[in-house]
């Protein structure tokens, strides 16, 4: 269990990388911290604290992070965006319930078991936000100590049936388009072929799917239907 203390600085810690991730790593929005929900009340006294202590370096009215208060944000970061996909995508919680849940499990879960969250979940690469999750040794080496509950169609087993998780995709338009084919988080597919395109039937319409797109596409196996 993290104590108080170390909590309240991984908190600090993950509201400047977000911050920064939004193109806002002046210290006037960085020192908004009592209005948001990371560390209500910090301000100047914690920036520099963290700073004597090597976790960030104040230049001016920038606030960076240093290697290591770059490797514990982007940790923090992490778990919290994998939480929530577990609570979103597999547990079908609602966005209050996963968003307080994953704020708490953020300072618990171990390397190990983070590691194991995200294997569980087939490498998952954005948050339900659309946010970008960082990536953990376990998405280098894919080990198959623990098999995917979810996994993209490029792993994904050929004439097995699927039912959609999560569509991450590069551009918003296409979820626009695979949404009017009816692919969309909740629906039942099954995968015919991988190539030279990829071929799934969804209800009762076949669709080719360009690799690219496919790839951006994650399942978990069910039962086929009879």
């Amino acid at each position: 269990m993290t104590d108080a203390s170390t909590q309240r600085d991984e908190e600090i810690l993950e509201h400047v990388y977000t911050e920064r991730e939004a193109g806002r790593d002046g210290a006037p929005g960085i020192l908004a911290l009592a209005a948001g929900d990371h560390a209500p009340g910090a301000g100047d006294a914690d920036l520099r604290d963290l700073a004597r202590r090597g976790l960030l370096r104040l230049d001016g009215e920038r606030v960076l992070l240093t290697e290591e208060g770059e490797r514990r944000a982007r940790d923090v970061v992490r778990r919290h965006r994998l939480t929530e996909r577990l609570f979103k995508d597999l547990l079908a919680l609602g966005d209050g319930a996963m968003e307080s849940q994953a704020c708490e499990l953020e300072h618990i879960l171990s390397p190990e078991a983070t590691d194991s969250v995200c294997t569980l979940l087939g490498h998952p690469p954005t948050c339900p936000h659309g946010k970008p999750i960082p990536q953990g040794p376990c998405c280098g080496a894919f080990r198959k100590t623990v098999r995917p509950l979810v996994t993209g169609l490029a792993t994904f087993d050929l004439g097995a049936t699927g039912r959609i998780v999560f569509i991450a995709p590069k551009f918003h338009d296409r979820m626009d388009r695979l949404a009017a084919l009816g692919v969309i988080p909740g629906s039942t597919l099954r995968l015919h072929q991988r190539s030279p395109s990829y071929v799934i039937e969804v209800g009762e319409t076949t669709i080719a799917l360009d690799p690219e797109i496919a790839g951006e596409i994650f399942v978990k196996h069910v039962e086929a239907l009879t």
